[in-house]
């Protein structure tokens, strides 16, 4: 199957001279339709990094980045804002929910910000909540909600435009084992299920158990 993401020679640098710090330093790698693919390492060795310029979050120093037929690194902001709404979804380790919607009206917001129909929006957010199995849940608030809750309410949230490709940078981060275990088979199975393209950064070794692919980055560089 074809590849969705192809990434070539990626290469993020900040600073300059004696200050200057390769975050990513020549990465080169492909994700597929309901492929599952683990990204490990220990913290400053540039995961962050480079999951913002697979997700056009941020621009390389150097190198390429196509998600589907869009060239990241030469797409004006407008096509990448379009991208970014349309095609990748992210979940955050910090869940970044907004506080004062409740857990319905946070997955709604992509959809408001696509202009979907009133009765269409209702329809998919009604879908997505079942999905992470909190329909129940559905007019409480962040603050309302556990931390596995809250994470899952950000999973239906990336998930709300239908896109082809995950990001999510450690969403297990600030969950306990047994819910972090709940969060990545939920993960697993919506990636299967759905032939996304997802890439998941972690420190947990167990989180490892769920992928298609494990890749390990040290330095800027996968190893």
């Amino acid at each position: 199957m074809s590849a969705v993401v192809h990434a070539h020679d990626l290469v993020r640098t900040y600073g300059s001279g004696e200050t200057e710090v390769h975050a990513v330093a020549g990465v080169s790698l492909e994700l597929h339709p309901a492929e599952l693919v683990v990204l490990r390492g220990p913290s400053g060795s540039g995961k962050t990094t480079l999951l913002n310029l697979l997700g056009g979050l941020d621009r390389p120093t150097s190198g390429t980045v196509r998600v589907g037929d869009v060239e990241l690194t030469t797409a004006g902001e407008g096509a990448l804002s379009t991208l970014r709404q349309r095609d990748v979804g992210f979940v955050f380790q910090s869940f970044a929910l907004l506080p004062v919607l409740s857990a319905a009206e946070n997955v709604e917001v992509p959809l408001r910000i696509l202009r979907t129909p009133a009765r269409e929006r209702g329809e998919r957010v009604a879908e997505l909540l079942d999905l992470v199995g909190l329909s129940a849940h559905r007019n409480q608030r962040p603050y309302e909600l556990s931390g596995g809750q809250q994470q899952r309410v950000g999973i239906a949230r990336a998930l709300a435009a239908n896109p082809r490709v995950l990001i999510a940078d450690e969403p297990t981060g600030q969950l306990d084992s047994a819910t972090a275990e709940q969060m990545m088979t939920l993960i697993a199975g919506i990636v299967r299920a759905r032939g996304v393209a997802a890439i998941v950064s972690t420190h947990d070794p167990k989180i490892a158990e769920h992928a298609d692919r494990v890749l390990r980055m040290r330095a800027g560089r996968l190893e």
